[in-house]
């Protein structure tokens, strides 16, 4: 008011001709420099009857603590709004004065006086286009016509632009630290293509920004690249595809189309009719490989009207690879899985060889190496000189059967974190908690929050802080009592694959069926501070960032005020479709309904969210989120808060409840209690709970933790290991579930006549330990054993084959128990790791669980028998 007064009085002496506005504001519509308030101020100093010229305007994203706290279409809203109070002014003025001019203050983004991340004009960094300069240019002007943008025309083959390379890089850029330039060693069309060199990671790869007013948001194209290699693996998958920010600020990313090429032949990525998201602003097209840095030509990449077909080379045959299960992949010869011999098994077993890496399908000799003789053999199979691998005889060592037993007479078995009888906890070689499940070709993977002791000063264990918790575990079994250990995946941290977070807990996965391959989606949370995923094309990995940073933060709307931003919980429903529940925490004074939890449907590529986020009423929510699909009825279970006296639900503190849909997006209606906190099944063991339901053989199962290993130990520090018990069901009704330490009865019998692998235990002595990532093994010292339980012996056994290792030497007795009577003995020489075949003394029959029993200090791989 006081510079409205001052102006007015020079105004009326003759002393003053208008007005400027210097308008440096954020996004907001309300509040100081709020919409409202800028128009106000505005036609207060038109109303005295100057001009009013806004001499400098950019309008920032960030708030007044320099937070990215608007979105672009905040943005634009207001950029509009203010255009339009000025043209509104101008059409029905109230005095004499006019808006005479409108500046914006900068060309773009990256030429602007404020501080980077305002982002406050209407071209970006690149020059293009934001969606406040397309708002602005489709406002009306005089009330009747609207400014007509002119679109960009194709040419005569239906073709937006063709970029061929021929000693131009076309607009392409290096994307990450790659380098692009245009090349001659190789081209699709012409003389030239054009070179992706010097990446560092797989997203690195080469792009090019879209023209809007030839690519619109909202509309269908085609586009197609053409892409080689020379380098590496005998083949690798590329993707053709869109970054593009959102309406929310946020970048994101689409997969325009995928192939797989073989190494020195062009392959076409293509998608006639992709449709570009509506709200995309800011859009670059680019190619990169899904593991790899190799070097990649790109040649002939067209942009197209929607449906225009684009001729590219012919196909090239490409082996089929399948996710292998540990000790699955039997058929001699056939390396990569794929039901076929053929040259890149050929190539898989030379690899093999040169490393010195043991591949039981390569070792077609079965001598227990992959060397010369095997890939003779494999060669002369292709080129049909032979018709069957020939086997070499196989070596029986002999065994000093009473040396074996005097020697394992003075050794004494070492104890178990497990007693006899308990198939929970799950394993004991490490902690487990957490435990997010999920099921595939019949096997259930369990993912795990490494919890890691934590000590003070003085080497005393202290509470878990959860602030060293950097890795998932992931164990997986088909008969629910034997467990395969694959090993800590390395996540969060400098020396984790998503180096952008501080910790990974609350693990979850689920897999997908997508472009015709089965694809795996691990999704952890960074703390309590956003929601991250990895994915691989096997379910143990190996693991990659596709997004290099959160899948949700606090930035997605309906998103920021969530207090633990944390506990992510994934399904994918019958038709494909993802969906995403997260969240927890309780507000001051909202135990009784929180609000903080959220479910969301994913995109197709199920590492982007479709929507926006859906908050879930669940009654005295904490954390934990599950959800699943159980008939036609979906099921959202979470932890209830600590807070639960007098509700008239019945639930009880710290416990396992569930909510009932027809819908996955809700809304929810509370259903009942599925799980007491684990102190009243367990004495002594009350604590955090967290869940996570599977259905595996038409029957559902609920995972969950407790702390029986860190109360075997003798510690006390909320260091939590995984259990399982089974859920039964009364119509839609989830029953109440007991926990027990008996858990679930074993499943399926193990077979002994394939090669088992060590790390697949059912129990084992405390102070073994499993190393290696995928593919592991199992070592300890004198005393230390392994049980496999429920082992088919119906075939009988003569001969029994181990794979192993000792640094000193050592003996293995095998047996149907600790002690008492041999099934076999193993004599392990002093050096690295070799296969020792031995007779059997004593062969079992029927069902039997088998004890390995270790003299000293060891490592073992794998077993059989025939």
């Amino acid at each position: 008011d006081a510079i409205y007064n001052m102006c007015k009085s020079l105004y009326q002496k003759g002393l003053l001709d208008g007005v400027g506005m210097q308008s440096h504001v954020p996004a907001n519509a309300t509040g100081f420099a709020g919409t409202d308030s800028y128009i106000e101020a505005m036609h207060k100093y038109l109303s005295i009857g100057c001009d009013v010229q806004v001499t400098e305007l950019d309008i920032s994203l960030l708030d007044s603590n320099g937070r990215v706290a608007y979105s672009l279409q905040d943005q634009a809203t207001k950029y509009k709004a203010i255009f339009q109070a000025a043209m509104d002014w101008n059409k029905n003025p109230k005095s004499d004065g006019r808006v005479t001019a409108v500046c914006i203050w900068g060309p773009n983004d990256a030429n602007s006086w404020l501080k980077a991340g305002s982002d406050a004009l209407l071209y970006d960094k690149n020059n293009n286009p934001k969606l406040a300069y397309t708002t602005l240019m489709g406002m009306e002007v005089d009330g009747s016509t609207t400014v007509e943008v002119k679109p960009v025309e194709p040419n005569d083959y239906g073709w937006y632009f063709d970029d061929g390379f021929e000693g131009n890089l076309c607009g392409w850029e290096g994307r990450g630290a790659a380098d692009v330039l245009t090349s001659g060693r190789t081209a699709f069309v012409g003389n030239e293509a054009l070179l992706v060199e010097n990446r560092t990671a797989s997203w690195n790869g080469a792009y090019k920004t879209l023209n809007p007013k030839a690519f619109v948001p909202g509309n269908e194209y085609s586009f197609s690249a053409i892409v080689n290699y020379f380098d590496g693996d005998p083949t690798d998958t590329f993707y053709l595809k869109l970054q593009y920010t959102d309406a929310n600020n946020e970048t994101q990313y689409s997969t325009v189309a995928e192939a797989t090429g073989v190494k020195g032949n062009w392959v076409q990525l293509v998608n006639t009719n992709y449709k570009i998201p509506a709200d995309a602003s800011n859009m670059q097209l680019y190619v990169e490989t899904a593991k790899t840095t190799n070097n990649f030509y790109i040649d002939e990449v067209i942009g197209a009207v929607a449906g225009t077909g684009i001729k590219g080379p012919d196909p090239v045959e490409i082996p089929t690879e399948q996710p292998q299960q540990p000790g699955n992949n039997n058929q001699k010869g056939d390396i990569n899985g794929d039901s076929v011999i053929n040259i890149f098994d050929f190539i898989a077993a030379k690899k093999a060889a040169a490393s010195g890496t043991y591949n039981k399908a390569a070792d077609v000799d079965e001598s227990g190496t992959v060397d010369a003789a095997d890939i003779k053999q494999i060669q002369d199979y292709l080129h049909g000189r032979i018709k069957t691998f020939t086997v070499v005889e196989k070596p029986t060592a002999k065994v000093d059967t009473a040396k074996m037993e005097q020697l394992f007479a003075s050794v004494g078995a070492v104890a178990s974190y497990k007693k006899e009888g308990e198939n929970n906890p799950l394993y004991t070689q490490r902690f487990g908690a957490d435990p997010g499940v999920m099921e595939y070709n019949g096997r259930v993977y369990v993912y795990m929050t490494d919890d890691t002791i934590e000590y003070d000063s003085n080497g005393k264990v202290q509470e878990n802080g959860y602030g060293l918790i950097k890795r998932i575990n992931c164990i997986s079994s088909d008969d629910m009592v034997n467990w395969t250990d694959h090993g800590a995946i390395p996540v969060a941290g400098s020396n984790g694959i998503a180096k952008f977070a501080n910790n990974s807990w609350a693990p979850c996965a689920a897999h997908k069926t997508i472009n015709g391959k089965e694809k795996f989606f691990l999704y952890f949370c960074n703390g309590g501070n956003g929601v991250c995923v990895l994915t691989a094309d096997s379910p143990t990995g190996p693991w990659s960032d596709p997004l290099g940073g959160p899948l949700v933060s606090r930035s997605v709307p309906n998103c920021g005020n969530i207090p633990w931003l944390f506990d992510p919980a994934v399904f994918v429903d019958k038709d494909g479709t993802g969906y995403l529940a997260f969240g927890g925490g309780v507000p001051d004074g909202k135990n009784a309904m929180p609000s903080t939890t959220r479910v969301v449907k994913l995109s197709d590529d199920m590492i982007h969210l479709d929507g926006t986020p859906a908050t879930i009423d669940a009654p005295y929510v904490f954390e934990d989120s599950g959800i699943n699909r159980i008939g036609n009825k979906y099921y959202y279970t979470y932890c209830s808060n600590w807070s639960t006296g007098g509700n008239p639900y019945g639930l009880s503190t710290a416990s396992i409840e569930y909510m009932v849909a027809d819908n996955p997006l809700g809304p929810y209606s509370y259903g009942g209690e599925v799980f007491k906190n684990q102190g009243n099944f367990f004495p002594g063991m009350t604590g955090n709970n967290h869940h996570s339901i599977v259905e595996l053989n038409g029957k559902l199962y609920l995972f969950y933790h407790s702390r029986p290993v860190e109360k075997a130990m003798g510690i006390d520090g909320n260091y939590r290991s995984p259990q399982v018990d089974q859920i039964t069901m009364s119509g839609d009704k989830i029953n109440s579930v007991t926990g027990t330490m008996t858990g679930i009865a074993q499943l399926k019998k193990v077979n002994p006549y394939q090669v088992n692998q060590a790390e697949t235990m059912s129990s084992q002595s405390k102070d073994i330990s499993v190393s290696g990532l995928g593919d592991t093994t199992v070592s300890g010292n004198k005393g230390s054993w392994l049980k496999v339980s429920g082992v088919d012996f119906s075939k009988g056994a003569k001969t029994m084959t181990v794979k192993v290792s000792s640094k000193s030497g050592a003996a293995l007795k095998v047996g149907t128990g600790l002690t008492g009577t041999a099934v076999a003995y193993a004599e392990i020489p002093a050096g690295g790791m070799t296969e020792i075949t031995v007779p059997v003394l004593n062969a079992p029959s029927g069902t039997k669980d088998l004890y390995f029993l270790f003299s000293g200090d060891f490592a073992i791989d794998s077993w059989s028998f025939e």
